[in-house]
């Protein structure tokens, strides 16, 4: 008996710990150090930069030279937000010709926030109240014809 309550005691806390294990999730491009390597500024073309790496997770919008891969980790416990742990973009600059000028990385560290704007476009008119619209909508639907209409 003693026996079969120490078991059930392990197995919760085993449970119990189990279920503090974040839940971790990697988005975008999978980096792999020994193909970056092979980028070699002023010889490696646009196309070599395509076939070694593939296609950009994003160009630049102003300036289509800029290609960026980027990966993303994050974590998850239980219900609440995911919370980024890690991120490493990488920045290629390619000059005028298609050759790779240059390799730019940016870790988490390096990121900013970027501050939402909170407003509303205005739209010309009057805002109503409930009230006003509950009102003002009394007698507008069609009354019931008669018998005889049909």
């Amino acid at each position: 008996m003693a026996r079969n309550r120490s078991r059930l005691l392990i197995c919760a806390v085993a449970l119990g710990l189990a279920a503090c294990t974040p839940e971790v999730s990697t988005h975008g491009y999978r980096l792999d150090e020994a193909t970056l390597t092979q980028l070699e500024p002023g010889r490696t073309t646009r196309d070599g930069t395509l076939q070694l790496l593939g296609s950009p997770s994003s160009i630049a919008t102003f300036d289509d030279r800029v290609w960026y891969y980027v990966t993303q980790r994050t974590e998850r416990m239980s219900f609440y937000q995911e919370q980024v742990v890690d991120q490493q973009v990488i920045e290629i600059t390619f000059d005028d010709g298609g050759v790779i000028r240059s390799i730019d990385r940016d870790n988490l560290e390096d990121a900013r926030e970027v501050a939402l704007v909170d407003r509303e476009t205005p739209t010309s008119g009057s805002e109503l109240s409930m009230l006003q619209q509950f009102l003002g909508n009394l007698g507008r639907f069609n009354p019931e014809q008669d018998a005889d209409a049909r």
